[in-house]
């Protein structure tokens, strides 16, 4: 099985947290959609085996009129082999979200829609950013239900200084009510280069609070036990059976093509991502040419990218498949680099795969650097 991620690069707003690539300006939104079917036709042998995921991101993919997103389905339908194609997820604001958006994205196939909220309190929403409130945060997901769409997730962001221990359980509680399936959460993650970044550096806005977010993040995971959803993966809470499969398919190792500007690709050997320039994008698909960088990896890499996200989920490493793929030498390393987490409680062995507790999911990427492999 393999992944489809195609990176949409338009936005309403520049939300100020947001380091991801993306253009505010739809200048070359036609262009864009032109190269993006010419570089499908050209990645069309990246690919060895059958397509499972398809996965809309960006910037903002219901940007997308209904016949480009049209055009894209069909040249991906043409070039690769979907017939065992189970999820095609479109990421979409709540104000692009209309009846006749999602009767045009039932058509298309689209069975998954990744609603950006962010919040249920418009304090936030300003704060961040958005390009909406949130009366058309809850109305998209009513609409959204009432045309069909039950496996909705939705992104909430936790620890900002608008946001107090209150109104972040009113956030999950909100979510709770609107019978919300799948949840992706965030720590807000001061990015550099970001217009947040800048604002905390010239003091006009509180910096983030490393205590309340240790807070969010434990109130969450009591309130993701209590309401019967599943910690798969350290941000993301499933109702049993709602699970991201394309997401989870990262987290798992499996290759995925990515396109579109500055989007990366795997295909277990080696990693590349496209150039993050819309207009050298267009330029050089139209001239023929792949502008992406490479890298090949090597096995130590390959180790600590499978370290780094395994770890991340409720499964954890396995160490028998480590042994099995890289030999038993690393996997008494990692079990080795293991042990003072094993003994202050923050991961836990089940068998044969090395867990994180609940306390070590907050420290999730330190404990991930201790088990690498140089």
């Amino acid at each position: 099985m393999a992944g489809i991620y195609v990176h949409v690069p338009f936005c309403r707003k520049a939300c100020h947290y947001c380091n991801f690539h993306f253009s505010t300006s739809i200048k070359y939104l036609n262009d864009f959609v032109a190269g993006l079917i010419k570089e499908i036709d050209l990645q069309k042998h990246y690919l060895n085996q059958p397509v499972t995921t398809l996965y809309f991101g960006g910037g903002t993919p219901s940007l997308l009129p209904s016949e480009s997103l049209e055009a894209i389905l069909n040249a991906i339908y043409v070039n690769f082999d979907t017939s065992s194609l189970q999820e095609v997820t479109l990421e979409a604001n709540p104000d692009d979200i209309t009846p006749e958006k999602l009767l045009s994205w039932k058509q298309l196939g689209i069975n998954r829609l990744s609603i950006g909220v962010q919040s249920f309190f418009n304090e936030d929403l300003l704060w961040m950013n958005r390009a909406h409130n949130v009366d058309q945060a809850i109305d998209s997901i009513h609409l959204a239900k009432q045309h069909g769409f039950d496996n909705l997730t939705i992104d909430l962001i936790y620890g900002t200084p608008t946001l107090s221990d209150e109104a972040w359980q009113k956030n999950l509680q909100t979510a709770m009510d609107l019978r919300i399936n799948h949840l992706s959460c965030y720590a807000l993650t001061v990015e550099p280069k970001t217009a947040l970044d800048t604002m905390i550096n010239q003091r006009k806005i509180e910096g983030v609070d490393p205590e309340k977010q240790a807070r969010h993040f434990d109130m969450l995971q009591q309130f993701a036990s209590s309401a019967g959803y599943e910690q798969y993966e350290i941000s993301n809470f499933a109702k049993h059976g709602f699970r991201s499969r394309h997401n989870s398919s990262y987290w798992l190792g499996v290759p995925y093509l990515g396109l579109g500007p500055s989007a990366h690709s795997f295909n277990g050997i080696s990693r590349q991502w496209n150039v993050a320039n819309n207009a050298l994008y267009i330029q050089n698909i139209n001239n023929q040419v792949l502008p992406f960088e490479i890298e090949i990896l090597t096995p130590e890499q390959r180790l600590n990218e499978y370290i780094m996200t395994s770890l991340r989920t409720s499964e954890g490493v396995n160490l028998f498949s480590i042994s099995e793929h890289f030999g038993i030498v690393h996997m008494q390393a990692v079990m080795k680099a293991a042990t003072p987490h094993l003994t202050n409680e923050t991961v836990q062995l089940n068998g044969n795969f090395l867990q994180l507790t609940a306390r070590g999911k907050f420290l999730a990427d330190g404990i991930a650097s201790d088990l690498f492999q140089l």
